[in-house]
């Protein structure tokens, strides 16, 4: 996979992540990959909603869509 470092998330945009607070970067079809699976995760542990889990679904969907 490939990693952000600290510089390269703080230099996106907010509209770079899938959910407010800047959590589930979203910049490319590689990290939105894995943001559907960490959500999915999350999701299943209880540890996300699911209008949160839908959020990320979506945002992560039209990234891909367009790669």
């Amino acid at each position: 996979m490939s990693r952000l470092t600290a510089a390269e998330r703080n230099a996106l945009p907010d509209s770079a992540f899938a959910l407010p607070g800047r959590r589930y970067p979203i910049p490319d079809a590689t990290h939105a990959r894995d943001a559907l699976a960490r959500a999915s995760e999350m999701l299943h542990r209880g540890d996300l909603s699911q209008q949160d889990y839908d959020t990320v679904a979506a945002r992560a969907h039209a990234v891909l869509e367009n790669e």
